[in-house]
């Protein structure tokens, strides 16, 4: 029989429907059991696109003899991390002062109260490697509770105040500068690995937003070495196995230090954020490997992760038929079958297939980076090369079509959306691509039709139900991506819908007296402790993405209360951000933005004009993190009414003109594209 997970909407919970163990969703029901029968709690947190989560739930989840024990002894519940972020980010700061590490599938013991008092994350089913055997550790607690319950409870009790301490933890404040900027961009480039790029060694993860950032630091103070780790580290991604050079898109990360073996599942957080990487450095250097892989990276999400109605799933799994990386992997044998006998060399050649190959007997295709030798090897001309690598690709996309697919999450995610949305509206943007402006408008429009209601916005759709009340990187990301497409169309709806989404922001997740951003509402569940989290981790922390939405937005409106909550938030960080870069790659970005300030760019003219469309072309080549941009025709009573920067504004001579401000005070306004040019510079 399924047991109550059947009911869940989240592909996870749903993968462990048919086990044995009589699993709850987290909900009063569960705690009320546990408080009833004055049983322990055992919470397991993991997410659809967890290899490890899988292997535990087959050794131990679906083992009857391990069930009737959690039955017998445990209240179990099993919880979606991406649907309940709270819930993950309060247990796993637990699980990290307890044990000093952290991951998934993260297991918890609690009391029925909810109080953390044991925890790790993978247990095996026998003793392996120093970690005990997951039986083991479930007959140790459950008879830890029964008989040793003062210092269970006492445990209980500290853990609780630990994470209290952390939730709530001051980074002690410090006059605000710019050798903050230039202190945290020298501490991401210390940690530069210089042979295969990237930071630190194996496993390997993108950084996105530190590399974002070190491109921010390059555009302030020119500094040639941090836009070459920039560089150097998106190429070696982008020819390493971590990419999908088949399908475009990127893995999670790597599992050596040199990007070849990646962890084969892929998240639309860092695809949302590795192509806006890819397309900034397009803008700064013009190099067209950063904007093909932008490209393939927008192709594939619209291809592969959009929903009929215009939402973006989660995930793809590591896995296809119980095996992790099937779905990628490729035999000498199997790609000569599929290109013919003139185009198997080289391409044998140009992604590395070898005999053996490089993972498990087969090859994670990457890509030669010494095109010239190749050539030369084969007697190839560029464009020879190019229409033998372009047709081969083709066809063996077609042939790995008709594979077993990994699973997909088809949760949608309001927060993911929105990272994934500015990307695309950034996308249409620099690549002028109208594929990728319909895509961005199309998810805007699900997301304002589908999760935003009633002033509130909802974190979760899935199967026609849309549910569980949003975090601040909900309502923060979403805004953002807004923004976003505000500036790619000018289209007045999408700002308007951004500036309600964060005013409603502030109101529900700031906290005046504590000066701070919380991750859950001031109405939401009450748990252990009010979840913050502000370092920039796989994605940007709410508290950051916040602080940038509000920023952009002052520079929009002048509004000093719109700046206030971020100054107060970044003075509050100031002791930790310079020192920890790779940890706060968006805050740093919010912190340039405040000290820059930011550069005010107003567009007067006919929107369909050749002379506005000259000076929209000019801003889109352009790389200007720090400048927020707004536009309207000289009568449009309407935008300047809702955005100030646009007030007062006219046309120059009959022309339309870019009015350059700072701080709303503005420069003699121009006419001509490499004059505004010139001025942003």
């Amino acid at each position: 029989m399924p047991n109550r997970l059947s009911r869940e909407t989240s592909p996870y919970l749903r993968q462990h429907a048919d086990n044995p163990v009589d699993w709850f969703p987290w909900g009063e029901e569960a705690l009320q059991k546990a408080r009833a029968e004055d049983k322990p709690i055992l919470l397991s947190i993991g997410y659809a696109a967890c290899h490890w989560c899988h292997v535990m739930a087959h050794e131990s989840f679906e083992d009857e003899g391990t069930a009737a024990v959690m039955n017998e002894r445990f209240v179990s519940i099993k919880v979606d991390r991406e649907e309940r972020p709270d819930l993950d980010q309060i247990y796993m700061t637990a699980v990290h002062g307890m044990t000093g590490h952290g991951g998934w599938p993260m297991t918890v013991f609690l009391t029925p109260e909810g109080k953390p008092f044991f925890g790790g994350t993978y247990f095996p089913p026998a003793d392996r490697g120093g970690m005990p055997a997951f039986g083991r550790v479930l007959i140790s607690v459950s008879d830890a509770y029964r008989n040793e319950r003062p210092r269970i409870e006492d445990q209980a009790g500290r853990v609780a105040n630990f994470i209290r301490e952390q939730t709530l933890a001051a980074a002690g404040d410090a006059a605000l500068g710019t050798p903050m900027l230039d202190s945290a961009a020298a501490s991401i480039i210390q940690s530069f690995e210089g042979r295969f790029g990237g930071f630190g060694s194996a496993p390997k993860f993108p950084q996105a937003m530190a590399l974002d950032f070190l491109l921010r630091h390059y555009r302030r103070t020119g500094d040639d070495r941090a836009l070459e780790v920039v560089e150097y580290t998106l190429q070696k991604m982008a020819h390493g196995g971590i990419y999908d050079h088949l399908g475009g898109g990127f893995h999670r990360y790597s599992v050596d230090a040199q990007w070849l073996v990646p962890h084969f599942e892929k998240m639309l957080y860092d695809n949302a954020l590795l192509a806006r990487a890819y397309l900034h450095t397009y803008q700064i250097t013009g190099g067209e490997l950063y904007r093909r892989i932008a490209e393939e990276i927008l192709d594939y999400v619209r291809r592969d992760m959009t929903s009929p109605h215009g939402g973006f799933y989660s995930t793809e799994d590591a896995d296809s038929e119980h095996e992790e990386g099937k779905f990628y992997v490729w035999t000498p044998d199997e790609l000569d079958a599929e290109v013919g006998p003139e185009a198997a060399p080289v391409l044998r050649d140009y992604f590395g297939v070898r005999p053996g190959g490089n993972f498990e007997g087969k090859t994670i295709l990457t890509v030669d980076e010494d095109v010239e030798g190749l050539m030369a090897r084969h007697g190839l001309s560029v464009e020879q090369l190019a229409v033998i690598v372009a047709e081969g690709s083709a066809r063996l996309f077609e042939v790995r079509s008709h594979r077993v697919r990994p699973g997909r999450d088809e949760k949608i995610i309001a927060a993911w959306n929105g990272f994934m949305l500015r990307a695309f509206a950034e996308g249409a943007r620099v690549l002028d691509r109208p594929e990728d402006l319909q895509t961005a408008e199309a998810n805007a429009r699900f997301l304002l039709n589908t999760m935003w209601r009633d002033g509130h916005m909802l974190r979760i759709h899935k199967d026609g139900e849309t549910r569980i009340p949003g975090y601040l990187e909900d309502y923060a990301g979403v805004a953002d991506g807004l923004l976003a497409l505000y500036e790619a169309t000018f289209d007045l709806r999408w700002y308007e819908a951004a500036r309600a989404i964060a005013d409603a922001m502030v109101d529900l997740f700031w906290d005046e007296a504590a000066g701070m951003f919380f991750d859950s509402a001031r109405d939401s569940e009450a748990l252990v402790a009010r979840p913050r989290d502000v370092w920039d981790n796989a994605t940007p922390s709410g508290t950051s993405l916040a602080a940038n939405v509000l920023l952009r937005l002052w520079a929009l409106t002048g509004d000093p209360e719109q700046e206030r909550s971020p100054r107060t938030v970044l003075t509050n960080m100031a002791g930790v951000i310079a020192q920890h870069g790779l940890g706060f790659g968006n805050l740093l970005a919010a912190l340039d933005l405040l000290l820059a300030p930011p550069q005010e760019v107003a567009i007067i003219g006919d929107p369909g004009g050749a002379d506005t469309t000259a000076l929209r072309d000019a801003l889109r080549r352009e790389y200007l993190p720090n400048a927020v941009l707004a536009a309207a025709a000289s009568d449009d009573q309407a935008a300047s009414s809702a955005i100030p920067l646009l007030r007062d504004r006219g046309l120059v001579g009959g022309r339309a003109a870019a009015y350059v401000c700072r701080g709303f005070v503005c420069d003699m306004p121009v006419t001509e594209p490499s004059a505004l040019l010139t001025k942003l510079r």
